[in-house]
């Protein structure tokens, strides 16, 4: 019983916040998010050469601690 109670407080709780946020959203003109500026898309190149920088350390690291 008492694990119930809490759960459903918990659950109350969050719906709270929820349509306190959908309220506050919804007092926000939706004109301000068609005045934000439209840039090119972002680059994929980027991501990916950080991704392969962080594999290749990855992989010297694995290599150093095997070798010991």
């Amino acid at each position: 019983m008492d694990r119930n109670k809490k759960i459903a407080a918990a659950i109350s709780g969050v719906m709270a916040y929820l349509q306190e946020e959908e309220a506050v959203l919804g007092a926000q003109p939706a004109a301000s998010a068609a005045q934000q500026p439209v840039g090119p898309p972002p680059s994929l190149w980027g991501p990916s050469g950080r991704q392969s920088q962080m594999q290749l350390r990855n992989l010297m690291q694995l290599r150093v601690f095997h070798n010991r």
